[in-house]
């Protein structure tokens, strides 16, 4: 009897970064990838974005949380870009906002309202 080992692929179904397919190549596997369209990016960025939030919760040290951020960051602009938005103008915005309605440096937390009658 001749056994043959059987290759099961590693499912990922995440969008990735540009270079990753390459990466994984030099290391000998194959990726299998396709192109997203417009609406399947957006959505595919939204996912990523909640995946890089929630390594960034988790990290523990300083320097894996900076790493997290970037990688925050690397997917906003990415959003960004799909959309026609320019950085600099959403950061002037941002200061703009910032100056009218603060940030969020005291760290308040709004319970409730009341109105007067």
């Amino acid at each position: 009897m001749v056994c043959r080992e059987v290759l099961v692929p590693k499912k990922y179904n995440k969008l990735v970064r540009d270079k990753i397919p390459e990466i994984i190549t030099k290391k000998g596997a194959v990726p299998k990838t396709c192109r997203l369209g417009n609406k399947d990016y957006i959505k595919a960025l939204i996912k990523k974005l909640n995946e890089e939030l929630k390594e960034f919760y988790c990290a523990n040290d300083h320097c894996e949380i900076v790493s997290e951020a970037a990688d925050m960051m690397e997917v906003v602009l990415a959003m960004f870009k799909s959309r026609g938005v320019i950085p600099e103008n959403v950061e002037a915005v941002r200061l703009e906002k910032l100056k009218r309605r603060g940030g969020f440096e005291k760290r308040i937390f709004l319970e409730s309202v009341y109105k007067p009658k």
